[in-house]
């Protein structure tokens, strides 16, 4: 898998759909409600927010869930720390669009996009909230990763059309770099992933999903 740009198509001219792995990049149903659904409530958030709190993603996509997480982090004092690991990043014009179906974002976005870089790299996206973005493929840049994370938001496509972001070689590396207590959500439930992280050291759940998706899964790390 290499590092390349997204590669686009447009379904009402809102939702962008991946041509690379033919899948949308959020529910067709609403993807913030997905985001805060899975990604969230699937991770104990925001209750478990503190300063210091390190957020880390397999696959940055539009940045719904970014946009998502520093809504939900909203005025805390402190710092917030988000890392994600990205191989196709859309460009600035893009995300611009895709983000436009939520609208209660549009606050947040130009934080996002005015320090955009595909090219990864770190900066404030929102007072008290930092983006580190990882370009090219996690199989290579996360066990080059020095940080690890309270939180994982597991969300590549679907296993089924992008096997590489749910090998069990990554999803070990995922929980080599979760600190303990750390948890991972993911939409998927397959039972490929779920045993790839029992056998990583996490301790599984499928629980109810989202939306058309009857489960989901969240993890723990002792």
């Amino acid at each position: 898998m290499d590092q390349g740009k997204a590669d686009i198509d447009w379904r009402e001219g809102r939702i962008p759909v991946s041509r690379r792995f033919d899948d949308p990049y959020f529910s067709l149903d609403n993807g913030l409600e997905e985001t805060r659904h899975v990604f969230h409530a699937g991770n104990l958030l925001p209750e478990r927010f503190r300063d210091g709190f390190h957020i880390a993603e397999l696959g940055f996509g539009t940045g719904l869930n970014l946009l998502a997480t520093v809504q939900a982090w909203g005025q805390r004092e402190g710092q917030l720390l988000f890392t994600s690991f990205e191989a196709f990043p859309m460009s600035a014009d893009e995300m611009a669009q895709a983000l436009a179906a939520f609208p209660e974002l549009a606050p947040l976005v130009p934080g996002l996009l005015s320090g955009w870089r595909p090219e990864g790299g770190s900066w404030e996206v929102a007072p008290g909230v930092t983006l580190r973005l990882v370009a090219g493929d996690a199989r290579v840049t996360l066990p080059q990763w020095e940080g690890r994370a309270d939180a994982w938001f597991l969300d590549g496509f679907s296993p089924a059309k992008n096997p590489e972001l749910w090998e069990p070689s990554l999803i070990a590396e995922v929980a080599r770099h979760t600190a303990p207590g750390g948890t991972a959500a993911s939409y998927t439930a397959a039972g490929h992933v779920r045993r790839a992280l029992a056998e990583a050291g996490f301790t599984v759940e499928r629980i109810p999903g989202f939306g058309r998706k009857r489960h989901m899964t969240r993890a723990r790390m002792a």
